[in-house]
């Protein structure tokens, strides 16, 4: 019994040692990170002490600039095949938000929605841009709509990609999501993150895992570990960002609107589209039945040229 207790210990800690080997992952700091994921364009300005890793791109007399604006854990290059679709004719402006990418985490960690369209208007702001239109991405997307609620102003347009801000029910939810929103977690992840939770974190936003690349699965993976990001991916959770009263707010929007979906969006369903382009007055729906949650990253072609219509629609 005792050779067999002790080849059962040796095992257990043998298994322990190569999950360690294989996962160990301490932050990185961005000097290193941004040789890879920082050239040109890029550039970093100062807002709220943050140093804010942006691109800025194409002509700048555009009378109304796209700003990007990503989604949870994402960073700007998920907007490179809208950007190279758009940037010859139209000025681009895409940047990382607090907590994710090369920005890195707020100083005061605040994470709320009405902080982030503040941080918005303040990049508006720091670029010399009075009103854009504002596209985003799940998370980026709530961000888009509550910068058009507080400053009406400032929003010629919105475009919503399978958009946070309604409360809903996900059907799968990356797992990286949901160990995050443990906080008893959180010092084992903040040294422990395996790429493969990255890359089953990616396929689950995906319609069609196929498209995923080594090189965005070491995206994602590195700039997660960013110093700074994984503790703030775990304050970011902390706040409830769907509101009960997300469908009467969206209803006083007064601006183009273009909401964009993927049918096969497991995080964020589809039926939250048809309440969003119910809700908002004269807004138009585009749904994509072989995408995911990221149907701009996922397919940037088909869902650039719905934007593109309706920005020569509105004339825009």
């Amino acid at each position: 019994m005792k050779k067999l207790l002790s080849a059962i210990l040796v095992l257990f800690v043998a298994i322990a040692a190569i999950v360690l080997a294989t996962s160990w992952a301490p932050d990185r700091p961005l000097a290193e990170l941004s040789e890879r994921w920082a050239t040109p364009p890029s550039t970093f300005i100062d807002i709220d002490g943050m140093q804010v890793h942006l691109r800025d791109q194409g002509p700048r007399n555009d009378l109304a600039p796209i700003v990007l604006i990503h989604g949870t854990s994402a960073s700007l290059h998920t907007w490179d095949g809208w950007t190279n679709a758009l940037a010859d004719q139209r000025r681009v402006i895409r940047f990382d938000l607090p907590a994710f990418g090369l920005t890195g985490p707020a100083p005061d960690n605040d994470y709320s929605i009405e902080r982030y369209a503040d941080f918005t208007l303040k990049v508006m702001d720091a670029l010399g841009v009075e009103s854009a239109v504002l596209a985003g991405n799940s998370l980026g997307g709530q961000i888009a709509m509550e910068t058009a609620l507080q400053a009406p102003a400032r929003a010629a347009a919105l475009v919503l990609v399978d958009s946070g801000g309604y409360p809903f029910e996900a059907q799968s939810m990356p797992i990286g999501f949901k160990i995050a929103q443990i906080p008893a977690f959180a010092p084992l992840m903040n040294r422990l993150l395996p790429r493969s939770m990255i890359e089953s974190s990616v396929e689950s936003v995906y319609g069609n895992p196929s498209k995923i690349t080594p090189e965005l699965v070491d995206r994602y993976y590195e700039l997660t570990l960013r110093e700074g990001n994984r503790a703030a991916l775990v304050k970011r959770f902390q706040n409830v960002f769907a509101r009960e009263d997300a469908r009467q707010r969206a209803s006083t929007l007064s601006v183009p609107t273009l909401i964009i979906w993927g049918d096969q969006d497991r995080l964020i369903p589809p039926q939250i589209a048809e309440q969003m382009h119910e809700d908002i007055t004269g807004s138009e729906l585009a749904r994509f039945a072989e995408l995911g949650h990221v149907p701009h990253e996922e397919d940037p072609a088909v869902t650039v040229a719905a934007t593109m219509a309706f920005l020569e629609k509105h004339q825009l």
